[in-house]
């Protein structure tokens, strides 16, 4: 079905905080259009509007025909209770609900009911185009592609990370909605499953409204960019693609800028000319009084007439400072400022796995022999579910070796940010779990630390677990920042962070002096953090290469 999705004028906020209005959007069939912009800049709210799943403070939403589907997918795929990978696959494509309409309209034809064939006749035309007649063949079909290699009637619950992310990309090609709203498709994904979604998404004629901050995958894809820019609360669309996008806003921000720094400069002449000239006429004025006793009559004239022509010329020129073009000053947006404090060095030796048979339930990798030294900087790369996570368990002394042995070396301070984000995710108040882990500092400087990270009163009293996954994020790099650590351990650190965010991420590990392990499938990531070792975990093992 040929659908376009139209958004006039819509205005969005919590409480008496607006996150953008005026905002008009046209999503036709073919369209990728990319939404950027700083975490709570309102992305996800957006996607859920589009999607029907919110009412917005102002504006409307319409879809051309009214009968089209459209598939909200969230960044965190609901794993609910009791709930099997079949069952999930079927809600995230749509296929429940439609099914669940299909069984209504059948009883109600069933019933005689008025205007029940129709309804049975949309219903039915539903579940069709969402895939419903042949959904078990395919989800059979696309999960093993993927190498999610378990019984369908499996509880979700019961899968692990990587196969739970499976599962999310499984759902995501066996959908056949109208237009697609994807929030963060690419978290968890590997270098495979990346190909697989840009492939899917280029592919589709529907249109398409997607968030990420994978910078590769958003040059791959993306046929426009909408902006949501919080700071300036304006929302730009850019025509063209993601790298396209970087340099026209970064053209419209100089421009803004020496158009402001034009005006400023103008403004201040002319009152400083203004001043100069009122100085003058209030000179000639006192110069009047004084000599107001003179009987030179020619000379009292001369100075009124000058008085009264500087008094002209002043107001001359705050008249030519009314009648200029206000420019607004450009505002800064928030910008996350890290470093990443290093605690003082460890042994010359940091980690140590010496034939190491590494297993976790039927999973196994090893033997394995791997040393890493005082300041090594070393990416981990490999394939969801090829053991990466394992490997770092095991170098940090969380998992003991079935066989051989592992150390961690003398005075090793370690400091990480793991893929769940698990520091941050229980009922404690965000500060209170943040005191836990860091109890020396008052309460007072947490919260100055934190806001630095854009963590302010709304956050830092709310529990910890009702943070959004970026805020989370952000709350452990702070952590880093306040401890002090010489084994910097950061498993996919992009997931759930803005853009922004991330190139600050890249400028604090640069100058970061400590020991890195490094675990992402971020690409520009790859290229823009220095490494000295490459380690690649796959079939069982690892295979290393010197950068």
């Amino acid at each position: 079905m040929s659908t376009t999705l139209v958004a006039k004028d819509l205005a969005a906020g919590f409480g008496d905080h607006l996150l953008f209005s005026g905002l008009d959007l046209v999503v036709a069939p073919g369209d990728v259009i990319g939404l950027v912009g700083v975490n709570g800049a309102g992305k996800s709210t957006l996607l859920r509007l589009l999607g029907g799943l919110g009412t917005p403070d102002q504006g409307t939403i319409t879809l051309n025909p009214p009968s089209a589907t459209v598939g909200h997918l969230p960044q965190e795929p609901e794993r609910r209770p009791g709930e099997t990978v079949r069952d999930f696959l079927a809600r995230r494509t749509g296929v429940t609900s439609a099914q669940t309409a299909l069984d209504a309209a059948v009883a109600a034809l069933t019933e005689g009911a008025p205007g029940a064939d129709d309804a049975y006749e949309t219903a039915f035309d539903r579940w069709l185009a969402l895939g419903g007649a042949d959904l078990a063949e395919r989800a059979e079909e696309i999960t093993g592609q993927l190498g999610l290699d378990v019984d369908l009637d499996r509880h979700m619950t019961a899968l692990s990370g990587g196969q739970a992310a499976r599962a999310g990309m499984a759902s995501l090609l066996l959908s056949r909605y109208d237009v697609f709203l994807l929030d963060e498709p690419t978290n968890d994904l590997d270098l495979d499953g990346l190909d697989r979604l840009e492939r899917f998404v280029n592919g589709l004629r529907a249109g398409t409204v997607l968030v990420s901050h994978d910078r590769e995958f958003l040059a791959r894809t993306v046929t426009k960019v909408l902006e949501l820019d919080l700071a300036q609360q304006r929302v730009h669309l850019y025509g063209g693609g993601y790298d396209a996008y970087l340099a026209e806003r970064e053209r419209l921000r100089r421009h803004a800028r020496q158009d402001y720094e034009e005006y400023a400069d103008t403004r201040d002449a002319l009152a400083a000319r203004a001043r100069t000239q009122r100085a003058w006429m209030e000179k000639g004025v006192k110069n009047a009084r004084r000599k107001s006793g003179d009987n030179d009559k020619i000379g009292r004239k001369f100075r009124s007439e000058s008085t009264e022509k500087q008094a002209a010329k002043a107001r001359q020129t705050e008249r030519l400072i009314e009648r200029l073009d206000v420019v607004e000053e450009p505002r800064k947006e928030w910008e996350l400022q890290m470093s990443i404090a290093t605690a003082p060095r460890s042994g010359a030796i940091v980690a140590t796995l010496r034939g190491a048979v590494l297993r976790r339930g039927t999973f196994g990798l090893g033997p394995i022999d791997l040393h890493i030294d005082w300041a090594d900087r070393v990416a981990i790369v490999g394939a969801n579910g090829a053991g990466k996570s394992t490997l770092l368990a095991a170098l940090l002394g969380r998992l003991e070796p079935e066989t051989g042995s592992a150390a961690l070396g003398s005075g090793v301070v370690v400091g990480e940010v793991d893929q769940a984000r698990a520091l941050f995710l229980g009922d404690m108040p965000l500060l209170e779990a943040f005191r836990a882990e860091l109890p020396g500092p008052p309460p007072d400087e947490i919260r100055t630390l934190l806001a630095k990270f854009g963590l302010v009163a709304e956050h830092v009293f709310r529990p910890a677990s009702s943070l959004s996954p970026g805020e989370r994020t952000r709350a452990a790099l702070a952590l880093l920042q306040a401890r002090g650590v010489n084994l910097l351990v950061l498993d996919e650190p992009t997931n759930h962070l803005d853009l922004p965010a991330i190139e600050q991420l890249e400028s604090a590990l640069d100058s970061y002096t400590g020991t890195l392990l490094l675990v992402t499938h971020d690409r520009r990531m790859l290229d823009a953090v220095r490494v000295n070792r490459r380690i690649e975990v796959a079939e069982g093992g690892i295979t290393e290469q010197v950068v």
